[in-house]
């Protein structure tokens, strides 16, 4: 959080009507270690797209296949799985999953708490 140094904030913006945000850079050596949901929120999870070059996405999955599904709801802090954002830096992040995308009836904004990786 602002003011701790191990950790910074970022914000990704899904547009009205849509369901993707804009490209998300975290700040190098760091990762995503939470979200914080705005006040108003059209019902869904969220998913995910990542990149190795910022240019080409692709739906992000486990190693068992299964979609990175984070249950979410408004005004909601949400902690993730360290292990499973360590390697991300490009992301995108999408109201409802790839076969489901759910539309945000107005702009909606999500705060990326990012921490500090140690080495």
């Amino acid at each position: 959080m602002p003011g701790y140094p191990d950790t910074t904030t970022v914000t990704a913006t899904i547009a009205a009507g849509g369901s993707l945000s804009g490209k998300v850079t975290l700040p190098l050596g760091y990762y995503l270690a939470a979200l914080v949901m705005p006040s108003a929120w059209t019902a869904a999870d969220l998913t995910f797209q990542i990149s190795a070059d910022n240019a080409t996405f692709a739906d992000f999955y486990d190693n068992a296949g299964v979609e990175i599904t984070v249950p979410a709801a408004a005004s909601r802090a949400i902690m993730l799985d360290s292990d499973t954002w360590r390697a991300v830096r490009f992301l995108k992040v999408r109201s409802g999953t790839s076969a489901t995308p759910v539309n945000q009836s107005s702009s909606r904004t999500i705060t990326l708490i990012c921490r500090m990786a140690q080495p």
